[in-house]
């Protein structure tokens, strides 16, 4: 896991990375709205203006028409000190070229107001191969489990100890996927391919009743990070 080969258009893969020395790389609401912002848009196959959109709100980016996406994005989660995405390639070279606009465009903006220089990240970006359903499935479960480690931080280990807890904990997580597979109405619907998702491997349509699966049975062996 995490070493990366090539990567094949049509192909699902888990992508993912820590701030160096384990660094917080998201310290505020705008920090956390900034990635986001940058997930919808450097996500197109033109080159990507950030100076266009200064001073724009999220939703106001997420509502900027894009060219061809690069990726799908299936799911995503970011954390105080990192972040997972989910995606399937749609072309070749696809995740590198988001992935470099997208870590680079956020490294800028952290550095700036942080008064800082150098890599904001862990190196090149990680990723692994969803090569089969079940283990898109267990990706996809894992992902959006992740925000429970804030709240229950042993949980791949010994298993959630309060499943309603963390369930309500989930439902007001903001930074990941999680409310728009619960069909909760909002701009960041926009950065996922929530439709692709669903077509493929089966993902649950009844996402409500599969996180109940998922609670009970945590995701101990998904620990890439």
């Amino acid at each position: 896991m995490g070493i990366r080969g090539p990567l094949a258009p049509n192909e699902h893969y888990h992508l993912y990375n820590r701030g160096t020395d384990r660094r917080v790389i998201f310290n505020t609401q705008a920090d956390y709205e900034r990635f986001l912002g940058l997930l919808y848009l450097s996500n197109n196959t033109q080159p990507t203006n950030l100076s266009n959109y200064r001073g724009s709100t999220l939703t106001q980016w997420l509502e900027v028409e894009r060219q061809e996406p690069l990726v799908d994005i299936y799911a995503y989660c970011l954390m105080p000190n990192h972040f997972h995405l989910l995606v399937r390639q749609r072309e070749e070279g696809g995740v590198s070229r988001f992935m470099q606009k997208l870590v680079t465009g956020y490294t800028m903006y952290f550095n700036k107001i942080n008064d800082r220089t150098g890599s904001l990240m862990q190196g090149k970006f990680k990723s692994s191969h969803a090569d089969s359903d079940q283990y898109f499935k267990h990706l996809f479960s894992y992902i959006h489990l992740n925000p429970v480690k804030l709240i229950d931080p042993k949980w791949k280990e010994a298993g959630i100890a309060d499943k309603a807890q963390a369930r309500t904990y989930l439902e007001t997580y903001r930074y990941s996927s999680y409310l728009d597979y619960c069909g909760k109405e909002r701009p960041e619907s926009a950065i996922i391919n929530k439709s692709a998702a669903l077509e493929f491997a089966e993902v649950p349509t009844d996402f409500k009743n599969s996180v109940e699966e998922w609670l009970s049975n945590g995701a101990e062996h998904l620990n890439e990070v």
